[in-house]
């Protein structure tokens, strides 16, 4: 008997995602913003998956949710491409590379320090020419016109001048508050339809439980006394109450691991020094401390607990999405929120990313040489991850 077509075309599908994922969680350094851009890179530019609209509105939306924005907007392709096996599929080509990197971290290289080698600093600047990038190409798409402009730079002003873990969802808020107010009566045109091959009940269990696994669970840690529930508990807390990017994971984890014992602040620091160095999300650096508390079993139920929140969330959001986004309401809404997009990533691209990155000429060279390769000269994300980290070594040491 042959393959059913169908069983073909999905397998196929899922292959696809799954090698365009990998080769993401490769080589996509630089943190939640720069992941935003090579994502644009390979998703948008090249496949068009999405539409450049409706990928700022997935990325508004994951912005909105709490956890690892890029994770979701990843997990969020992949369930459109693909339903909830390719959601998954899409997570782990992202996540497994660094979590494999992480967990050898911990059992191999314990302490050992990478933040002063060159081709470290070299990938700091690469994350600025595809943040760069991302911001040049979003920009022109997402605000055309002077009010948006002029929207896009008061929300760079607000998130670099007020910079708490909740500042981007309300920014978020008030964008959109803004733009229901200027584009209320404006035509605009409607959002594509988006195809989730999702059902409203499935969404609808997911949504019951990342609320129930969020109370139910430090219940458990209490009751039991039992080290694996309070490892769970711990990680997918800290997974579920981030707003802001990966970065604003650390005080949370950090309070839930030094102070029990379960590792030292020493140990802390190196892991999260040596998560600096591997390409892909930040919250893989639970794959580290899974690792040095309970060895890998731990670094696969530390790895799961704090991306479930993530991924429990995006399945429950995206099938009321379609609704949402093209209500006329919300149309004008997602204009201000969408503009707001683009000052968040803009006041990315300065703190952290160029502030930790551009220290001398040489380091401003570089990032306009890889800039340039990406815009006129149209060469792929690898191949400026190449030559940053060659750069870096050869010339900036």
């Amino acid at each position: 008997m042959g393959i059913d077509p169908k069983s073909k075309a999905k397998f196929r599908t899922l292959l696809e995602v799954g090698l365009v994922s990998t080769k993401l969680g490769l080589t996509s350094f630089g943190g939640p913003v720069a992941h935003l851009g090579y994502f644009h890179v390979e998703y948008i530019q090249k496949r068009k998956w999405l539409d450049e609209r409706s990928y700022a509105d997935l990325v508004a939306l994951c912005q909105f949710l709490p956890g690892p924005a890029s994770s979701q907007v990843g997990i969020g392709i992949g369930l459109l491409r693909g339903g909830l096996l390719g959601g998954m599929v899409a997570w782990l080509g992202f996540t497994l590379p660094s979590v494999i990197a992480l967990v050898l971290f911990a059992l191999l290289l314990k302490g050992f320090e990478l933040g002063n080698s060159g081709w470290i600093h070299g990938l700091k600047i690469v994350a600025v020419a595809i943040v760069a990038q991302a911001v040049w190409s979003m920009g022109q798409k997402l605000t055309p016109d002077r009010t948006r402009q002029t929207l896009a730079i008061l929300a760079m002003v607000f998130t670099l001048v007020w910079q708490t873990a909740f500042s981007q969802v309300i920014l978020i808020v008030l964008a959109g508050i803004v733009g229901l107010l200027l584009y209320r009566n404006k035509e605009v045109p409607l959002a594509s339809e988006l195809h989730v091959p999702i059902k409203r009940a499935v969404a609808a269990v997911c949504l019951i439980l990342f609320a129930g696994l969020l109370f139910v669970l430090p219940i458990l840690r209490q009751l039991t006394d039992y080290s694996w529930v309070a490892l769970a508990d711990s990680f997918y807390r800290s997974g579920s109450l981030v707003f802001g990017g990966g970065h604003v994971v650390l005080p949370l984890l950090e309070r839930e691991v030094v102070p029990m014992g379960w590792i030292s602040k020493q140990d802390f620091l190196a892991g999260y020094g040596a998560t600096q160095a591997v390409p892909g999300p930040l919250f893989t650096f639970s794959a580290y401390l899974g690792t040095m508390i309970h060895g890998v079993w731990g670094a696969a139920v530390a790895t799961v607990a704090i991306f479930l929140p993530a991924f429990l969330l995006i399945v429950g959001a995206l099938p009321f999405w379609n609704s949402v986004r093209k209500s006329p309401v919300m149309q004008g809404a997602l204009m201000g929120v969408n503009a707001a997009v683009v000052g968040i990533l803009l006041a990315a691209l300065y703190n952290p990313i160029w502030t930790s990155a551009i220290l001398s000429t040489g380091d401003f060279v570089l990032a306009i040489v890889l800039f340039g390769m990406l815009i006129f000269w149209k060469l792929p994300p690898w191949v400026i991850v190449i030559v940053g980290a060659l750069g870096g070594e050869l010339f900036l040491k």
